[in-house]
């Protein structure tokens, strides 16, 4: 069994592993939820959805979306928080420091447990910067409309 799948509860044939080692029976997937610290959205993504596509499908807004195959590093987030399996990454928007202090893109992360994120790169002021914007006007308007008689 590979270190890397014994790390998240699994055995060599991907079987989920008990707190002694036992294989617990395989159920169909449950969501787990996904929180960024950024702005405090919370949504369900399933083992099987890479984080950034199940954000979208919710339409929720806390992620940056660029290309979606993690190409141009806009969905950049820092995991602090949970377990996910990892898809190959292009060190030239991920390099092996910013990997070991757990950063990732959305777009290549599949979760294992819920996750907390936190956005992190170019695109993390826009997100800050958006929730800090996100707010309501409230104007109570009063108009006086003049109608002159109309003439027979």
């Amino acid at each position: 069994m590979h270190a890397f799948a014994k790390s998240i509860g699994m055995d060599s044939m991907g079987a989920t592993l008990g707190s002694h080692g036992q294989c617990l029976p395989r159920t169909p997937a449950m969501p787990f939820q996904v929180t960024i610290e950024n702005t405090g959205e919370t949504f369900a993504c399933k083992e099987e959805d890479n984080v950034l596509k199940a954000m979208e499908q919710l339409r929720r807004k806390g992620i940056p979306v660029g290309c979606r195959n993690g190409g141009c590093g806009v969905c950049k987030v820092r995991v602090t928080e949970g377990r996910y399996l990892k898809k190959k990454m292009s060190r030239a928007v991920v390099s092996a420091q910013e990997e070991a202090q757990g950063c990732v893109l959305a777009c290549k992360i599949y979760p294992q447990s819920d996750l907390r994120v936190d956005v992190v790169g170019k695109m993390a002021r826009a997100v800050v910067a958006r929730k800090s914007a996100s707010f309501s006007f409230e104007f109570t308007t009063t108009t006086d409309v003049f109608q002159p008689d109309k003439e027979t």
